[in-house]
C-alpha cells in the first residue's frame, strides 16, 4: 500500500492557539529546532473517544521542555484541551496524537535566547503498530550498534526529538535487515529499550524490566507494571545484562504506539509468547478502551 505522506493530507492541525488548514501547517527551512534539535514530543491514542492518559501526556510535555531550558506558553489544561479538539474537529475517536513543542526561526545559532517556542498538534488514523497474529506470534529484534547516552551528557528524562536520532539510525538498520526493531543498550552495557518502546522479561513469573535511570519513564511501562501488580505478578526493576536473556521465557514490549506487543527473539536470543505476555497484552487492550 503507497504511503500517503504527512505533508499532503486533508484536515486540521492546531497550531499554537488556532486550527491551520493541514497542507498549510508549515514552518520555516531556519526554524532552530530543525538545525539543533530543540524539540520535544509526545505520542498518545484515543479509543472509543477518550484520550489515555492524556494528562500525564501533557505533563509530561511540559516537564520535558523544561529540561530543554524552555518554557511551554500553554498549561497543561490548554494542552489537553486543544488534543481533545483537534481530534474532534478531525472527526476521530481511534486515532494517534502528536503534539509538538519547539523553537522557531526567530534566531539562527547555538544560542536559543531569542527564540520563541512553538506548539503545535496534529492528530490521524493509525491502527496497531503491529497486527494482531504478528504481535501473537512475537517480532524479531536485533541488537542496535548505538547505544543510550549517560544522563550526564544528555536528558534522557526528556522525550526530545534530538535523542531520537540514535533510535532511527538504530530501527532504520534493523528493518533493512529483516527486523522489526533493534534493542538497545546503555552506556554501561546494561539492556536499556528498544528504539521507541520499553522492554519487560520472565523469568518463572516473574516480571524484570531496566530502572529509567538512563530512559524515558514510558506512561505504557507504568500502566504495565501497576496492571501487572492488580493482578498479583511481581515485577522487579533492576539493571539487566544482555547475557541474562538467555535465562528469561518470555519477553515483550509497551509503548503508546507498540501498546504491548511480545517479542520472539533479541540477537541470539529466542523467546516464546506465553501466558503472562499475551495476558498482559489483553488485559491492555480491554483497560485503554475501558472494559477491565
Amino acid at each position: 500500500m503507497a504511503l500517503v505522506p504527512f505533508d499532503d493530507r486533508d484536515g486540521w492541525i492546531w497550531v499554537d492557539g488556532d486550527f491551520v488548514p493541514w497542507r498549510e501547517a508549515k514552518t520555516h527551512i531556519l526554524t532552530h529546532a530543525l538545525h539543533y534539535g530543540s524539540s520535544v514530543f509526545e505520542g498518545e491514542r484515543m479509543y472509543a473517544g477518550e484520550i489515555f492518559k492524556l494528562t500525564e501526556h501533557s505533563e509530561r510535555l511540559k516537564a520535558s521542555a523544561n529540561l530543554l531550558d524552555f518554557d511551554l506558553p500553554y498549561s497543561v489544561e490548554e494542552i489537553d484541551q486543544a488534543c481533545v479538539e483537534t481530534c474532534r474537529r478531525m472527526g476521530l475517536d481511534d486515532c494517534y496524537i502528536r503534539p509538538v513543542a519547539f523553537r522557531g526561526p526567530e534566531a539562527l545559532a547555538v544560542s536559543a535566547i531569542h527564540n520563541k517556542t512553538h506548539v503545535a498538534i496534529a492528530v490521524w488514523d493509525w491502527p496497531s503498530y503491529f497486527d494482531p497474529e504478528t504481535k501473537k506470534k512475537g517480532i524479531r529484534l536485533e541488537w542496535a550498534r548505538w547505544r543510550r547516552p549517560d544522563p550526564a551528557t544528555a536528558p534522557s528524562a526528556s522525550k526530545a526529538a534530538g535523542l531520537y536520532m540514535i533510535c532511527t539510525m538504530s530501527k532504520t538498520a534493523a528493518e533493512k535487515r529483516g527486523f522489526a526493531d533493534a534493542m538497545m543498550l546503555d552506556w554501561r552495557g546494561y539492556v536499556a529499550e528498544a528504539t521507541g518502546a520499553n522492554v519487560f522479561f520472565v523469568q518463572d513469573g516473574v516480571i524484570h524490566t531496566p530502572p529509567t535511570d538512563a530512559i524515558l519513564d514510558g506512561i505504557t511501562r507504568r500502566t504495565v507494571i501497576a496492571l501487572a501488580e492488580s493482578k498479583g505478578i511481581e515485577v522487579v526493576v533492576r539493571h539487566i545484562r544482555p547475557e541474562e536473556l538467555s535465562t528469561f521465557s518470555e519477553c515483550f514490549l509497551t509503548g503508546t504506539a507498540a501498546e504491548v506487543t511480545p517479542v520472539a527473539q533479541v540477537g541470539e536470543y529466542n523467546f516464546t509468547p506465553g501466558d503472562l505476555s499475551l495476558g498482559l497484552m489483553e488485559d491492555y487492550g480491554r483497560l485503554v478502551r475501558r472494559q477491565l
